[in-house]
């Protein structure tokens, strides 16, 4: 039997709501597999998740980032309703805002495999198949997290894994204003540009069709069944639900 992955679709959720909401779900499935070891298990078994969301204009730096890769003050970013978040995922420096699919992978990889290179190379050809149905030319450079085309990224990962349960994940850029990728040094690589499927594609994107190519390629890659709940766009959502 294929593990399954529950999907929810959140909508548009502040960066902090969301991150605590991640927290929340990676522990519950880190205490599950207490619970399993312990010899408890008369508990209702908990899926792994994939979080769709969508955030506020936003910029969040990775533990092991360097700050000098923000180019504004709080200030500045207040003036273009912009925050600054620093985080607990691997990278540095990266922006989220609307038109930007968000996609946070809670995984038990003990259900998959133990291997978060493995991992990371499996988010990374998700996205890649996803711009290939879009007829877009898409790979990794060796040395390099995220997916690019043309030597340029339109899509970054970060991710966090405690007991080998995952948080954080990609950002695909779809109909992203690029422009907010002018304040940081994204990703602390200085010598190469951003992109959005939107402007290889030269249109605006159907972010709800892209993100069922990306469920699709997902299912696909790491051999999961996709159970797809009900959109929920109240921030107050609460683990309890899941």
């Amino acid at each position: 039997m294929k593990n399954r992955i529950n999907v929810y679709d959140f909508g548009s959720v502040p960066y902090r709501k969301m991150w605590d909401l991640q927290k929340k779900a990676q522990q519950r499935l880190i205490d599950q597999k207490k619970h399993y070891r312990d010899g408890i298990i008369n508990e209702r078994p908990v899926n792994d998740m994939l979080f769709f969301v969508e955030h506020p204009h936003v910029y969040t730096l990775g533990k092991s980032g360097d700050q000098a890769h923000l180019l504004r003050t709080l200030a500045e970013l207040a003036e273009i309703d912009a925050e600054f978040i620093e985080i607990d995922r691997g990278g540095d420096i990266t922006y989220h805002g609307p038109g930007q699919i968000v996609s946070y992978p809670i995984l038990d990889l003990d259900r998959h495999f133990t291997d978060i290179h493995k991992y990371l190379r499996f988010l990374e050809e998700v996205v890649i198949r996803t711009c290939l149905d879009y007829g877009i030319e898409a790979s990794r450079i060796e040395g390099l997290t995220g997916v690019w085309s043309n030597g340029e990224k339109v899509c970054a990962m970060g991710i966090r894994c405690s007991r080998w349960v995952t948080m954080h994940g990609f950002a695909l850029n779809v109909n992203t204003d690029l422009s907010y990728f002018s304040h940081i040094v994204p990703c602390g690589i200085s010598n190469r540009q951003v992109t959005s499927l939107s402007a290889l594609k030269g249109r605006k994107m159907n972010t709800k069709e892209v993100k069922k190519r990306i469920l699709r390629h997902f299912a696909d890659v790491f051999d999961v069944e996709i159970n797809e709940k009900d959109s929920l766009t109240d921030p107050k959502f609460q683990i309890s639900y899941l």
